[in-house]
């Protein structure tokens, strides 16, 4: 599943293409997987869990 997915770049990485994360979106989940470890699989989250996750970051709560 994970192949066929549009992955993007976290605009943090800073042009830095191996030590980043990419994230993917589909209607019942945010996939997050690293850069350098693509093989390893990805982190999958509920839309809700990540829009928590984000406003948490935000707001310095983590």
């Amino acid at each position: 599943m994970s192949d066929t997915l549009n992955w993007h770049k976290s605009s943090y990485s800073g042009g830095n293409a191996n030590a980043c994360v990419e994230v993917a979106e589909t209607p019942e989940a945010v996939l997050i997987r690293d850069t350098k470890h693509r093989d390893l699989g990805h982190l999958d989250f509920s839309p809700t869990e990540w829009a928590t996750f984000l406003a948490n970051l935000k707001h310095d709560h983590l």
